[in-house]
């Protein structure tokens, strides 16, 4: 028996979805001009290893505030942003092969408005990890 209504989502599926609602909000804030249509593709369209690579991001910056002891409020908004950036790079050398050099940028070789949606990615989950 299939059990009926809306399906349940997994602890990894709902990071995943908060890491991407950011990543667009971001991406909608910062761009400059129209962003490409991947760069704001709901997750229903974006493929399974992206999913996972922002399931397991906003799971790494879960568990940094939690040893940090919520004391991450004390990073300056460069430091967030290079965290997400540096877990992302790895989901990238774990899910592609060989990736374009652009993928695997290190902090100061990205743009402006990347550099500032990391940001906010960190400081939306830190928001919600504080709201428990």
């Amino acid at each position: 028996m299939t059990p009926k209504g809306p399906r349940l989502q997994t602890a990894a599926e709902e990071h995943g979805r908060t890491f991407r609602d950011a990543w667009i909000t971001g991406v909608r804030k910062y761009f400059p001009g129209e962003p490409k249509p991947g760069y704001i593709a709901p997750w229903e369209e974006i493929p399974e290893w992206e999913r996972q690579a922002a399931a397991a991001v906003c799971e790494q910056v879960r568990q940094f505030i939690e040893v940090s002891g919520g004391t991450t409020a004390k990073l300056t908004r460069e430091q967030k942003g290079r965290f997400v950036a540096t877990c992302w790079i790895a989901q990238i050398h774990k899910h592609i092969p060989d990736p374009k050099p652009g993928y695997v940028a290190d902090w100061d070789q990205l743009p402006g408005w990347q550099q500032q949606t990391d940001a906010d990615i960190f400081e939306h989950i830190e928001q919600e990890h504080a709201d428990g």
